[in-house]
């Protein structure tokens, strides 16, 4: 979201808790500082009502527009943006992202509840018709949209894109 405060980013590296975010932030639409938001489920509260209710910081308990910013925008980390008023993940659902190896893209998918990976709507739609028991649920409440990689964080580092293969290598921006 640099200086752009219609989008919301997050920065991607390898967690457990989502394979390829390490952590979520949220630039004030006030003052463009970088705010870090504690857990994706605050994020995607934020997201999901960002062009209604734009962050800032007056919205974060203990920040103001005065206080030094909580993360610096820069190469240091490879960074995404999300789109704004992306659906909230369904309760019980976890969305992941995962940033490729040549970090062309991330892609995004949903675990549910039972621990199944959904890659697409039309998984998600089979799904929920083999589960009716989850009925308050539909597939507009999901999003495979993917983050834009931001390419001034992207490192220049060539990546190999299949080891098996003598001399298959890629490089990235």
């Amino acid at each position: 979201m640099a200086k752009d405060s219609s989008k919301t980013p997050k920065k991607s590296s390898r967690t457990a808790s989502n394979p390829s975010v390490s952590t979520w932030a949220a630039q004030c639409g006030k003052c463009f500082k970088w705010r870090k938001i504690s857990t994706q489920e605050e994020f995607e509260e934020i997201r999901s009502r960002f062009v209604e209710e734009p962050f800032n910081c007056d919205n974060k308990p203990n920040a103001s527009c005065d206080d030094p910013e909580d993360i610096e925008y820069d190469a240091s980390r490879t960074w995404t943006i999300d789109q704004p008023n992306l659906p909230k993940t369904p309760s019980g659902f976890k969305r992941e992202l995962h940033l490729r190896k040549d970090h062309s893209k991330m892609d995004a998918y949903y675990i549910t509840p039972s621990g199944k990976r959904l890659r697409s709507a039309v998984e998600v739609a089979t799904f929920l018709q083999q589960n009716s028991e989850i009925s308050n649920i539909s597939v507009s409440d999901f999003s495979f949209k993917s983050p834009k990689i931001m390419d001034d964080t992207v490192p220049s580092i060539p990546v190999v894109a299949n080891s098996n293969k003598k001399g298959a290598t890629s490089s990235t921006k």
